[in-house]
């Protein structure tokens, strides 16, 4: 079975609505690449778009790559050497790609941060993290000891976690913000949470959690934001009837 791809996009622009974010300079939230045929018969999903994912789709038969991380950060010319080759693998591979960043962390029921705080068991969830005009995460209530959670944040992804003990030993009230917001650690404070998970941040927020009395946790960069992909991929496939995979290609990071 196939679909044309402008259908595929507009079902995603719908659901994700990326039009209604501001996202970090370059993040390009929606279709960034087309294809050849201009239809899709299988999705794969996967956190990063890179040279090596990109491949892995193509060896998979796809022609719609789902991504949270795109392509476009930076300036992205000239177009020799590596970027060449992940071009040239573009059109050769007839692969399109769509990507979902804080489109994709924010959603109320595919999102990054709301599925892991349902992996996690948290109860009242409700939205946390003011930041870039709207909230980014999650927060919710669990009694537990920091070190409990940090196993269950670990089961959840599949990943080792790090813990920086600023705070109790009992955490109450948690909230979660997938992927680098390490160091806007100060909002999270600010909202009340007397823990804080996300994927990762820089060394000199070891000594902020201890000056805020807040327990952090990171989870990974990559390993908190494997969820909305697959959900996402997953949505559409069913929508469409397609098949769908997730390609892990995990950076360690």
């Amino acid at each position: 079975m196939a679909i044309a791809l402008t259908r595929s996009v507009a079902y995603l622009d719908e659901l994700l609505k990326p039009s209604e974010f501001t996202d970090w300079p370059g993040a390009v939230n929606g279709l960034q690449v087309a294809n050849r045929s201009g239809e899709v018969t299988k999705i794969v999903a996967a956190v990063d778009a890179s040279l090596a994912t990109v491949r892995l789709a193509i060896d998979a038969k796809a022609d719609l790559l789902l991504v949270h991380h795109g392509l476009f950060w930076s300036p992205t010319h000239p177009w020799t050497g590596r970027k060449f080759e992940l071009l040239h693998a573009l059109v050769e591979g007839n692969l399109a790609v769509y990507s979902s960043h804080l489109p994709l962390d924010a959603h109320p029921q595919l999102g990054n941060n709301i599925l892991l705080a349902r992996a996690l068991g948290l109860k009242g969830i409700v939205p946390f993290f003011f930041e870039k005009g709207r909230h980014l995460g999650v927060r919710g209530t669990l009694k537990t000891q920091r070190d409990e959670l940090m196993r269950r944040l670990e089961k959840a992804t599949g990943f080792p976690a790090k813990l920086l003990p600023g705070g109790r030993e009992q955490c109450h009230k948690i909230g979660i913000v997938t992927g680098g917001a390490g160091a806007e650690m100060k909002i999270a404070a600010s909202e009340g949470v007397d823990t804080f998970i996300t994927g990762e941040g820089p060394h000199w927020t070891y000594a902020m959690a201890e000056e805020l009395g807040l327990n952090v946790l990171y989870g990974g960069h990559y390993a908190t934001e494997t969820f909305g992909v697959k959900a996402l991929a997953q949505n559409l496939g069913k929508h469409f009837r397609l098949p769908w995979a997730f390609i892990e290609h995990p950076t360690g990071l």
